[in-house]
């Protein structure tokens, strides 16, 4: 079955906490976390304080994706509040095996993530550090952008690379109700939805309604 992880991204930050709550309650798989620097992506909402006060609240997976150029620096202090995932993207690391040795070191699941332009490259020299690929289907530069279908093709293709038969493939960007299913189509394990699980403010619906797609 498909795993749910909501983006907080999109959520009302005024109620951080008993939303956080209520996620877990209504079958979240993960909470899923976008730290920005102003600098790799125009936009800053989150931050790593955020996430520390959030981190007693739920027992759920903390999965950060890191939309920071030059990212090292920060990754300890995430290690340290205890999240559990982080994603680093292929276009903000100079040394990406390098980045992803320093996640899996501190004992996190490493990630690397690619933007939709950017093309999947031969992951195996990844290994043994890389858990997981993060797939984005929208561009990050802007909020509500345009889904971008075609670039699940990466998920199918990815797959198909010899030996990374282990790795989790999670896609975000634009998901909803209305298109999960394309998201499953291509296998993916992990989908972030933001928009997906927050409209109308009914997410224990949308999170058992996208669960129940997933099983067809």
């Amino acid at each position: 079955m498909v795993k749910i992880a909501p983006s907080l991204a999109s959520a009302p930050l005024n109620q951080l906490e008993e939303l956080v709550k209520e996620l877990e309650k209504s079958g979240a798989d993960y909470l899923h976390f976008d730290l920005e620097d102003g600098n790799f992506v125009p936009m800053m909402s989150l931050g790593v304080n955020i996430i520390k006060e959030l981190r007693s609240v739920s027992l759920l997976p903390f999965d950060v994706h890191l939309m920071i150029n030059n990212p090292e620096w920060i990754i300890p202090q995430l290690a340290e509040i205890g999240v559990e995932m982080v994603s680093v993207h292929y276009e903000a690391c100079p040394y990406p095996r390098r980045t992803l040795g320093i996640i899996h070191d501190l004992g996190l699941q490493a990630g690397l993530a690619f933007n939709p332009k950017t093309p999947l490259p031969s992951l195996a020299c990844y290994l043994p550090f890389l858990t997981f690929v993060l797939i984005l289907t929208t561009e990050p530069e802007i909020k509500m952008c345009t889904y971008l279908p075609s670039v699940l093709q990466k998920v199918t293709m990815g797959r198909k690379q010899p030996g990374l038969e282990k790795l989790i493939w999670e896609v975000d960007g634009g998901f909803t109700l209305e298109n999960i299913h394309d998201a499953l189509q291509v296998g993916a394990d992990i989908v972030v939805s933001g928009r997906g699980v927050f409209t109308n403010n009914n997410f224990a619906e949308n999170i058992k309604r996208m669960k129940e797609i997933g099983k067809c």
